[in-house]
């Protein structure tokens, strides 16, 4: 077999199989988990309330602040702050929260990442990876638990009113 031979062969050969390296890269690429944009998560959160078990949070596009209330076992909290997003996929609220006892800041963040057409959700930075949205939306999909609705701002408004009203009790004015 002559060299020239040789080289046709290996030439067709690669040939046939490089469009199948190049689809198999491409669909490796497709299954490799992206992070969200801001602007993407932007348009999930803004405007919409998380609803809790025990609460939620409101994420209010004027200003981007942010508020949440929650109830859990009888003791009432709410929180004020800021809510910033991302090109790495990350949503985070910083806020004071405040109850009876007192008032702390804290700062809760959570990662996005997008596989196709199906969000995945962790809170950042060690929390486990979940489905937050499948590629056709399911009935338990945390991502339905984000509504247009205002179910916080009221309740977190007269907690604050209360705290403020027992505090100038305390003090006697």
């Amino acid at each position: 077999m002559r060299i020239g031979s040789r080289l046709y062969g290996v030439a067709l050969a690669l040939s046939l199989c490089l469009p199948l390296a190049v689809q198999g890269a491409e669909t490796a690429k497709k299954n490799e988990p992206t992070p969200l944009s801001a602007y993407e998560l932007y348009r999930i959160y803004s405007d919409r309330t998380w609803t809790w078990d025990t609460g939620g949070g409101r994420f209010i596009e004027d200003g981007r602040r942010f508020v949440a209330w929650v109830n859990d076992k009888g003791k009432q909290s709410f929180a004020e702050g800021k809510w910033v997003v991302d090109d790495l996929g990350q949503l985070c609220m910083r806020a004071t929260w405040t109850n009876a006892e007192g008032a702390a800041r804290a700062s809760t963040c959570f990662g996005h990442r997008k596989i196709g057409n199906t969000i995945y959700q962790r809170r950042q930075p060690n929390g486990n990876w979940y489905v937050f949205r499948h590629a056709s939306v399911r009935e338990d999909d945390e991502f339905r638990k984000l509504v247009a609705a205002d179910t916080v701002s009221a309740k977190a408004r007269d907690l604050k009113q209360l705290l403020l009203d027992q505090q100038l009790a305390r003090k006697g004015g």
